[in-house]
């Protein structure tokens, strides 16, 4: 089969192209990212894809064109800034929240055989519920018949509870089929993966420590995947304050401050803040902020402090190879915004069916 030439759209850092990278049967030609320290982490772990760092309304047929040298392009993948969608978020219907509309421009300059448009699962609802169906018909309008889906990261292995909202739409009869679960608790899949199964071979941190040395060796399936690497990176847990470090120690397993005894519990801050993961069970959707006990339900359960960078990129299943860049926050939000690279595999297995059917 030729390789199937892909542009992705507010690439990110690359969660979403990991699947399509990793597999002989696509090339990512372009990529396009607004935000320039992202598009650098991006080109730092897919030096072979043409990046484009600008605006997306900015962004002309003739760069198209001349990024893609002349290639017909077969694939669009992409999701717009997730913020104004998110159930954590204030939900506006702003300008970001609009962004499908360059998407649909893009997709007339490049016309496609097929797209991958993904995004949180408060796009449902967004605006009454009027705006996903809106999104539908512009995509219809353009010839695409159109096939979504809510698919949640963890019954892909990732060790997150992440749900995504899938949507693939094809120029003729779609046959795309959506990715079947690998983990659950059903007969025949594999267990869900755990906090546990993705940090107990990392070093046991206190708060400003460093770890670089692995504990052990792989020791599950989900560890031999994202231990490429013969040292950490990004592996500094927060400085935190002594107050915030004995609250953080009180907790038990899966806690929350009304664990807490009188004189350490917070008089502020919503019922999932201050508040740990539980060791065996998979991780809560993490956002940009999962460095900030503060922020909602990450605090470290075996070290009872922050995460460390290198910690949220596991809990996306980022390879402990892949690389961030800019400043603490900027990582973070590169890693928090992310599609967790095991997801994108599966779907990246499954749109090329799609273009097997279609020869």
């Amino acid at each position: 089969m030729e390789k199937i030439n892909v542009i992705d759209l507010f690439a990110g850092v690359g969660g979403l192209s990991y699947g399509f990278a990793t597999n002989k049967n696509y090339q990512i030609v372009m990529a396009n990212e607004y935000d320039s320290d992202i598009a650098k982490a991006y080109s730092l772990n897919h030096p072979e894809v043409d990046m484009v760092n600008c605006d997306i309304r900015e962004l002309t047929a003739d760069q198209i064109r001349e990024h893609t040298k002349g290639k017909n392009i077969d694939l669009i993948v992409g999701g717009p800034p997730c913020q104004s969608y998110s159930t954590l978020g204030k939900r506006q219907m702003d300008a970001r929240a609009n962004l499908f509309r360059e998407y649909c421009r893009v997709l007339t300059i490049v016309e496609p055989k097929a797209f991958v448009f993904e995004n949180v699962s408060g796009l449902l609802s967004m605006d009454g519920g009027r705006l996903f169906p809106l999104i539908q018909d512009e995509f219809r309008k353009l010839g695409y018949e159109l096939k979504y889906k809510l698919l949640n990261a963890v019954d892909f292995g990732v060790p997150q509870y992440r749900e995504r909202v899938i949507l693939v739409g094809t120029k003729g009869t779609n046959n795309f089929v959506f990715p079947s679960p690998t983990h659950g608790t059903k007969s025949g899949l594999k267990p869900y993966v755990t906090v546990s199964d993705a940090f107990s071979n990392l070093p046991v941190l206190g708060s400003g420590d460093e770890g670089i040395s692995y504990l052990s060796k792989p020791q599950n399936g989900f560890q031999k995947f994202v231990q490429n690497t013969d040292t950490l990176s990004e592996n500094v847990a927060p400085n935190n304050g002594d107050h915030l470090i004995k609250l953080m120690r009180a907790l038990p397993d899966g806690g929350d401050k009304n664990d807490l005894p009188i004189e350490l519990r917070p008089k502020s801050g919503y019922g999932n803040t201050y508040a740990k993961m539980w060791w065996n069970k998979p991780a809560p959707t993490i956002t940009r902020n999962f460095a900030c006990p503060s922020s909602s339900r990450c605090i470290h359960p075996r070290d009872s402090r922050a995460m460390t960078t290198r910690e949220g990129a596991r809990l996306q299943s980022f390879p402990d190879n892949y690389i961030f860049y800019g400043g603490r926050g900027t990582k973070n939000l590169e890693i928090g915004n992310a599609v967790p690279p095991l997801l994108s595999i599966q779907l990246a297995k499954q749109i090329s069916k799609i273009f097997e059917d279609k020869k």
